[in-house]
């Protein structure tokens, strides 16, 4: 589920869903609802760590630009590389009349996608997996975690 924290739009859950054989899945309605509450767009591109598509709302790409922008010198080795990995491959979608999109056979592809799609709450982003490809992930991430227990601080910040 997605949930509205002032200006902030977060996804959690795994949610399974069918793809149908043209690419259309249902973007879950926990999902699709704060992106429509949040009145932007849904970007996908191909993860460039792993086997899934990265999904944000076109407002976090927008941060993500003014970071790369900001972090990275113009024209460098580096900021070349990443806004290649991002830019050329992301697409905006609209949600048709029943909250579906239609996925591109190159990120349908890279996922490895057929018949099912996960999606997979980060935070500010979601992914959409392979279910089976997702399941050795999520094994190997509580292993690690399991072995490092990672421990968060959390800053106490005022409320405007």
């Amino acid at each position: 589920m997605g949930r509205m924290l002032g200006k902030t739009t977060l996804f959690f859950d795994t949610i399974t869903n069918k793809v149908d054989s043209k690419g259309r899945v249902s973007v879950p309605a926990e999902y699709r609802s704060r992106i429509e509450n949040a009145e932007t767009d849904l970007v996908a591109f191909r993860s460039f760590i792993y086997p899934c598509i990265e999904c944000c709302t076109a407002d976090l790409l927008e941060k993500i630009a003014n970071g790369i922008d900001a972090g990275l010198a113009m024209f460098s080795q580096e900021q070349d590389e990443l806004t290649s990995l991002i830019y050329a491959d992301a697409k905006e979608f609209s949600f048709d009349s029943t909250g579906r999109i239609m996925l591109t056979p190159k990120l349908l592809s890279h996922a490895n996608i057929v018949g099912t799609a996960l999606f997979v709450g980060k935070g500010r982003t979601f992914q959409i997996w392979n279910p089976e490809n997702y399941a050795k992930e999520e094994a190997k991430i509580r292993e690690k975690a399991l072995k490092q227990r990672p421990i968060l601080k959390l800053n106490e910040q005022e409320e405007n």
